[in-house]
């Protein structure tokens, strides 16, 4: 582990712009117009280079995606695929993953459980904080990602994530990085908006060699808020920077090497949103919902790195071999402050406790590093009169965790409240630590038995041994079997239609820390069926699934709980629609609806860590509608070209009503003063509204996006165990700019 006492600080804001200033400028100076790449390639012998320029950007709908570990179009994949493009994430102005995935429906956000406090969603109902991806290797929850340097965002759907089983029920999150290519092209682009709202991103591509290109991503951005401490005028606030840097050689060729690092830096004033009211079980009308409880002392900062080494050997256009290599490193330190639902926001940022102790709120630093080693194989071969598309791999992934809270610098009176800096452990208590190390052999093939007609069957066996820094659960090992299997009809190239099924295991020793004693390990099964539909010459895609997704023994994401279990059977059945493309030359559409049914079949059980003895929820929550899952979910986001270059566009997001509870507690399950029936506290549910107008040129464009353009108040993230829910922003205006060279 590396030494998390002894850490440099820069100055903010002004050193933490030169890097990204100097790089820029050093850049720029050297590069000159974009011109046509060189003629004289060499000739390769099983793959021809058919172009040297970066391939034209999708637009609404995606064409090739790598979430099954090979290169396929979304509609060839016998699953639900979601693919949030560069194209609608430019025009929304999206800056980080949790603003692109408003546009996946089915899909909620969680605020802060147990620390985890970055990008933690739920997917059809279950939680993806195991199921994030990044070029299709696991990145970690616990820190909130920018879109500087991704080309798209992927979302599979099911328990077979990656498309060989390991994963959980709700599917897998894959971001997908810039690369480069063999062109000289450079971009900078910029915002300024309400709220405080900056925004400077730079992408340079330049071509060094026939085959090797180098290039850059830089991003700051700084956000304030609509919501505010009454008493001081402190706000919740963001500061983010990035530098993502790859080097390609043997681009296109046989022999493909790419090296990668990106760092993302955050300096945030954390925002836990409002309380919610006891007599009520709706947000808390005691303050305004602008109330906010922090204060500038509070911080929420991370340093995140990661460094990836890619070969790709192709042996034909049909067989390829691919290696990836990542070291990563994830510290992080926060000092948040939670709402009250009673005493009102005040300069110390303190809430006053029994005895007249000031609890200063909840503090987390943390350092986890993972070691990830993965290797594929693909070929397409006919064999038996049959078409065969062959997958095999390997993969090993080591973590090595470290969590505590911070030492308390101060007091614990009102007139000497507590005070934490970053990365200062506390000297007192145990933390929580672990490393572990995990295997995986899988195993896919797809065979057209018949013309038009596919099976895939695919297999994985995962091994995991984990040690905990627990006294009462010091080590884990599980091994376990995933399978998959898809049966699909093409009638013809335009359509598809699939029944897919999957069961998968979490192999992961961050889900499984806290479960006192062995338990069984968490398991999914997913049952799909579903149609694809290519309309306008490949232009817009449609699709259409209907599922009954099940999990069993679902572990807790609150990293201090002692209740390990969440529930032991639940399940959710759903239907989701959408729509993405081009409908006419001059309008595009991106559109997706999820119904969500969703209930608890069988309830907790947890081990009691004094006792041992089994302990098990109150029976009252089974039947009882699973947490954070609305009932329904839509969004729309379309674009029209007018004329001479003017576009505008505009779109809507709406989620149901939504529950915060903890359901495997024995106690009285929760319900309205005086009733019996259960009423847990819930959020309204809303629909949002955006709109944008741009001006697009060969070498220039802009644009202005106004988000919530009604200044709708939204709860946007809930806390699931019930404490607390986060509003959304209010209206921003962003006015934005691009230059092309």
């Amino acid at each position: 582990m590396s030494n998390r006492n002894n850490r440099l600080f820069l100055s903010y804001p002004p050193a933490r712009l030169l890097p990204l200033a100097a790089m820029m400028a050093g850049l720029t100076c050297n590069v000159s117009a974009e011109k046509p790449a060189p003629t004289d390639e060499p000739t390769l012998p099983t793959v021809t280079v058919n172009a040297d320029a970066e391939a034209p950007q999708d637009g609404m709908r995606a064409t090739t995606t790598r979430v099954g570990k090979t290169l396929q179009d979304p509609h060839d994949i016998p699953q639900a695929v979601t693919t949030v493009t560069r194209t609608l994430m430019d025009e929304q102005k999206a800056s980080s993953l949790r603003e692109a995935m408003r546009n996946v429906s089915g899909l909620t956000f969680n605020a802060a459980e147990g620390g985890r406090a970055g990008d933690n969603m739920m997917l059809r109902g279950f939680y993806t904080f195991g199921d994030m991806y990044l070029d299709g290797i696991r990145d970690t929850a616990q820190y909130n990602r920018e879109l500087f340097n991704l080309e798209q965002v992927d979302v599979l759907r099911g328990a077979a994530a990656m498309l060989f089983g390991r994963g959980q029920a709700g599917g897998v999150i894959n971001q997908v990085s810039k690369t480069p290519f063999l062109a000289d092209r450079q971009e900078i682009g910029g915002g300024i908006g309400t709220d405080d709202y900056r925004l400077l991103t730079g992408d340079f591509n330049k071509r060094l060699a026939s085959t090797t290109a180098v290039r850059l991503n830089l991003m700051t951005r700084d956000e304030g808020s609509w919501r505010s401490n009454p008493a001081t005028g402190d706000e919740p606030e963001i500061h983010r920077d990035g530098v993502a840097l790859s080097v390609g050689h043997g681009i296109n060729t046989d022999n493909e090497y790419l090296l990668s690092h990106v760092t993302t830096l955050t300096d945030d004033k954390p925002d836990y949103g409002i309380s919610f009211d006891t007599n009520t079980r709706a947000p808390n009308t005691n303050f305004p919902p602008e109330t906010y409880w922090g204060t500038y002392r509070n911080f929420d900062e991370s340093d995140t790195n990661i460094t990836t080494g890619t070969y790709t050997h192709r042996f034909s256009p049909m067989s390829s071999w691919r290696t990836q290599l990542r070291y990563a490193d994830y510290e992080r330190s926060y000092w948040a402050r939670s709402p009250n639902a009673t005493q009102a926001p005040n300069a110390g940022g303190i809430v006053i406790g029994n005895g007249g102790v000031a609890n200063g709120g909840p503090t987390r630093t943390m350092d986890y590093e993972t070691v990830a080693l993965q290797t594929d194989y693909n070929n397409a071969f006919q064999a038996f009169d049959m078409k065969h598309e062959f997958l095999v791999g390997a993969e090993y992934f080591k973590e090595d965790s470290f969590r505590h809270t911070l030492q308390n610098e101060g007091g614990t009176t009102a007139g000497n409240p507590p005070f934490y800096l970053p990365y200062h452990i506390n000297s007192t208590g145990t933390p929580v630590e672990f490393d572990a190390d995990s295997y995986g052999l899988y195993a896919q093939d797809t065979v057209e038995f018949i013309p038009r007609w596919k099976a895939t069957l695919g297999a994985r066996r995962d091994y995991m041994d984990a040690d905990y820094s627990s006294a009462t659960s010091p080590n884990l090992k599980y091994g376990e079997w995933s399978t998959r299997a898809a049966l699909s009809f093409h009638p013809e190239d335009e359509t598809h239609y699939y029944l897919s099924t999957s069961d998968s295991f979490s192999p992961t020793a961050d889900l499984y820390q806290l479960t006192v004693a062995p338990l069984p390990p968490e398991r999914s099964q997913v049952l799909e069926l579903g149609a694809k539909w290519l309309l306008f010459e490949g232009d817009l895609a449609l699709r259409a699934a209907v599922y009954r997704a099940n999990k069993d023994w679902e572990r807790n994401t609150d990293l201090e709980s002692t209740s390990a279990i969440l529930t032991r059977k639940r399940r959710t059945d759903g239907l989701e629609l959408e729509a993405a493309g081009r409908v006419t030359d001059r309008w595009e559409v991106f559109a997706g609806m999820a119904l969500m049914n969703s209930e608890i079949l069988e309830v907790a059980e947890n081990v009691n860590p004094t006792t041992g003895a089994i302990t098990v929820a109150n029976a009252g929550y089974q039947g009882q509608r699973a947490r954070n899952t609305p009932p329904y979910t839509a969004n729309i986001w379309t674009t029209y070209k007018i004329f001479s270059g003017w576009k505008v566009g505009g779109g809507a997001e709406s989620k149901g009503e939504r529950y915060g509870y903890n359901p495997s507690g024995a106690g009285a399950v929760p319900t309205l003063p005086g009733d019996t029936a259960f009423h847990p506290n819930t959020l309204p549910s809303y629909v949002r509204w955006d709109a944008m107008v741009s001006y697009e040129q060969q070498h220039y464009s802009v644009a202005l996006n106004a988000q919530n353009l009604f200044d709708k108040v939204y709860y946007d993230s809930l806390y699931d165990n019930g404490g607390f829910a986060v509003p959304g922003l209010g209206r921003r205006l962003i006015l934005s700019g691009e230059y092309k060279f």
